[in-house]
């Protein structure tokens, strides 16, 4: 079986495909969004580098599968093809994050300030994942203008974002700090 390049020079003038063969600039909406997709998956792998629970790593595993068939999602022509064959996000996986968020939140201290990004290693990864997520958020929604995107999907990232908020306390509450923003400093 011959060896596959990785350099194509099809993308070499400022265009590529997407799944279907359809040809779009590089600066395409769509390719903003996995693009973004596939930076948080990035992230997410950088975040499981720092953390030591078992049941955390299973779920960070499962977000980045997840998140890689979103972003094949997103490369695809979603105007040609079912909404029902398109459903890649089903009610499960918003379910699953939803149960691991009412999970840590009972373990956590309730929060009565905002949180600065911070308090350990681990925490900062996960509040960059946050933020790079709702970044992702915004560029699906800008898709979503122009073609068809499963809800699924946007409700599946909307609260992956509230998960790495979760995680984060969880990690500084564990091995760190919690940052509170204090106004009163800064002046």
């Amino acid at each position: 079986m011959k060896k596959s390049l990785v350099y194509t020079k099809t993308g070499d003038k400022g265009k590529t495909s997407l799944v279907g063969g359809k040809r779009v600039a590089k600066a395409h909406i769509r390719l903003e969004a996995y693009g973004t997709i596939d930076e948080l998956n990035s992230f997410t792998g950088s975040l499981i580098c720092q953390i030591e629970d078992e049941g955390d790593l299973k779920i960070l595993s499962y977000i980045q599968h997840k998140l890689f068939t979103v972003g094949s999602y997103l490369a695809t022509e979603t105007e040609a093809i079912s909404p029902k064959a398109a459903s890649i996000i089903i009610d499960k996986d918003i379910a699953l994050l939803e149960n691991e968020m009412d999970r840590m939140d009972s373990e956590l201290p309730p929060l009565r300030q905002f949180v600065l990004p911070g308090g350990s290693e681990a925490a900062a990864r996960a509040h960059i994942c946050r933020t790079v997520c709702r970044r992702a958020e915004r560029c699906i929604y800008r898709v979503k203008e122009e073609f068809p995107v499963d809800d699924n999907i946007m409700t599946f990232v909307n609260r992956l974002s509230d998960y790495f908020f979760l995680l984060s306390r969880k990690e500084c509450n564990k091995n760190g700090k919690e940052i509170f923003w204090n106004q009163e400093i800064i002046q």
